[in-house]
């Protein structure tokens, strides 16, 4: 029987206040920076505070602020110190911004194939894309959906490689009982707008390891070792330090991210059960043992069975304003001109020109789980703010899309 959409709900987004719990405590900290008229980290206290409670929540021994979810990455890739020419094993889903800080330091990015239901790396995939060259592994959590750092870890470790974590669609998500950002050397996060947390832009670099902990926090500040005897700027470094007003922000939010988390799980969990009963439709994938932080609630559509597949399931979700994206990305990220057309530094090309040609070589016959995955995969907005209202207005429109479009 067709479903039938009576009344319409507006679904709260993270792109304004419906979507996002921010109030009185960020406004109380802003005014306590403000008046106090420091608003640079180094003299500040709100930052050192965020990094010091952030540091507690995950059980590591550093963590350090920055200026966005890509100056963490930029960060941590810098902290591990590459030569020109090195390879860096990731994602070929993903955000840009996690790619171009590698071709920054002069490293090559050799993307891997993902897995078909996860839609992340693998180690089998991660395992092809090694070579003598390789020198880090970023792993990528999509939208809050642990890898199986089980399996990848020990592939890493027998290679004497670091494992890079980027976790910034990924907070407080677990594998096996571990936070995701705890598990390899370095995990990264994001405080850019639609993350679980944020202060507009910024970004959370976390590390146990003393001497990168120590690059991580000169690269942040231009190479200088601030408090430390006869400081000096040791290595090339940006300024990407958090602000303290950031800092403010997202310090006012970090005892509420549990919170945050929790609600999109238990609404993330409903959505679930209401589209059990759709065999055109795969909702994501947990792996037993691990928790799923619901950045984003991801479809797997069967085109074989809808009708114009995830393209016309989210065509139909859009006129209820379910503001969906298929596909994601669009496409994989090495079909962006930067990679196609190795739009680097002036007309240099560089560091492509020091890359193998195996590196280089996207032909789609080596990614068929992306390729499949991009072609079926519906992205639904997701935020702490929804409600049993808003789970079943979504589920009414996707089962009413379904029936439209069945084939």
């Amino acid at each position: 029987m067709k479903a039938s959409l009576t009344n319409a709900v507006p679904l709260p987004t993270d792109q304004d206040a419906t979507g996002r719990k921010l109030g009185d405590e960020e406004l109380a900290n802003l005014g306590e920076v403000i008046a106090s008229g420091v608003l640079n980290s180094t003299k500040g206290t709100f930052v050192k505070r965020l990094e010091a409670s952030f540091a507690q929540r995950l059980g590591v021994k550093h963590v350090y602020a920055c200026s966005s979810g890509t100056a963490a990455i930029h960060a941590a890739i810098a902290a591990i110190n590459p030569e020109p020419g090195d390879e860096v094993v990731t994602s070929p889903i993903t955000d840009i911004g996690a790619l171009t800080p590698i071709l920054y330091q002069g490293a090559i990015p050799v993307f891997a194939d993902v897995d078909s239901r996860t839609w992340n790396c693998t180690s089998s995939s991660i395992e092809a894309a090694l070579s003598e060259r390789t020198r880090a592994i970023i792993v990528t959590h999509l939208f809050g959906n642990p890898c199986n750092m089980d399996s990848i870890l020990p592939l890493a470790e027998s290679r004497g490689i670091p494992v890079i974590e980027d976790c910034a669609q990924a907070y407080l998500a677990k594998h096996h009982q571990r936070l995701v950002g705890t598990l390899g050397t370095i995990g990264c996060f994001s405080l850019q707008q639609g993350k679980h947390i944020t202060s507009g832009e910024g970004g959370l670099i976390a590390t146990s390891n003393d001497d990168l902990a120590r690059r991580i926090r000169l690269f942040i500040n231009k190479g200088w070792p601030y408090g430390e005897q006869n400081p000096d700027h040791e290595f090339l470094a940006l300024n990407s330090r958090m602000t303290e007003l950031q800092g403010a922000v997202a310090a006012a939010q970090l005892p509420r991210l549990q919170q945050i988390v929790d609600a999109r799980i238990v609404t993330a969990n409903k959505l679930t059960d209401r589209l059990a009963d759709l065999p055109a439709i795969l909702t994501p994938h947990v792996t037993p043992g691990n928790v799923h932080a619901y950045w984003k609630y991801c479809l797997r559509v069967n085109g074989d069975m809808v009708r114009g597949g995830c393209d016309a399931l989210g065509k139909q979700l859009k006129v209820h304003n379910i503001a969906c994206a298929p596909r994601y990305i669009q496409k994989p990220a090495f079909e962006c001109k930067i990679f196609r057309e190795q739009k680097t530094f002036g007309n240099s090309r560089f560091p492509f020109t020091l890359a193998r040609p195996e590196a280089l070589d996207y032909g789609r016959s080596r990614f068929p789980q992306t390729y499949g995955a991009l072609q079926n995969l519906l992205v639904l907005p997701w935020n702490e703010n929804y409600e049993d209202e808003h789970v079943d207005f979504i589920s009414e429109a996707i089962h009413e899309a379904v029936h439209d479009l069945g084939c």
